[in-house]
This record gives C-alpha cells, structure tokens and sequence, in this order.
C-alpha cells in the first residue's frame, strides 16, 4: 500500500504545480496588459495599445496548455487509484489518456474557466483601444 500511496502523492504534487502555474499566468496575463496600457498612455504611439493581445493570446494558450497536462495527470490518477499495490510502477507518462478527451486541446481552450478569465480581458483591451484611438 505505501507504493500507491508514493505514487499518489508523486501525481497529486504535478496536478498541484499545473494549478500554480495557471494560476501565475493569470496573474502575470493581467501585469503585462496593465504594463503595456501604462507604457503607451505616456504619449507613445497609441498602436502600442494593440500590443496588449499578445500576451492574453499568448497566456491563454500556456494556460490551457497547463489545464490540458492537468486533466491528463487526473486520469492517471484515477487509474492508480484502482491499481493494486504490487501493480504500481511509478508511470508518470500520460499519453493514453489524450484520445479520452476529444479535442482535448481546444476544449481546454474553451473551458469555463479559460473563456471566462482571459475574453473578458481581451474585450478591455478592446474597449480601452476604442476609446483611446478615438
């Protein structure tokens, strides 16, 4: 039993960094968009404010990157869960589990969690462009 407990706590703690680091994306999304508006509100070139998608088009896609590894760790982790205990291998690698999710990338993309976070931020780069470039 302690083998599958290791082996657990060895999946558990990868899920656990693909959260921090979606987490840190969030933040560090929303640092550059605000870095970039301030820079370009001191009267450079307001095309500079275009800029600002960049980096929630490039932290979405990290971002769901890291939410697609996660659920790929969570069915590993289901399945250790049923192994018995002289199975255990100490496996990390998920690559069966990618034809379980359909379209698994771009459903990451388009979870809730992903539409909800980085659409609004896009639509305030959108609106701010508007009204500065009017």
């Amino acid at each position: 039993m302690e083998n599958k407990i290791k082996h657990l706590e060895l999946i558990q703690g990868l899920i656990n960094r693909m959260s921090s680091n979606s987490f840190m994306l969030k933040g560090w999304a929303v640092t550059l968009v605000a870095g970039i508006f301030a820079l370009s509100a001191n009267g450079a070139d307001k095309r500079f404010f275009i800029i600002a998608y960049i980096p929630v088009l490039v932290f979405w896609f990290l971002d769901a990157y890291y939410l697609f590894q996660e659920k790929l760790y969570i069915y590993l982790y289901n399945e250790v869960r049923l192994k018995d205990n002289n199975e255990i291998d100490f496996d990390l690698r998920t690559e069966r589990f990618k034809t379980k999710i359909a379209k698994p990338y771009l459903k990451c993309f388009f979870s809730k969690t992903e539409i909800f976070y980085y659409l609004p931020l896009a639509l305030i780069c959108t609106i701010t462009i508007f009204i500065v470039l009017k």
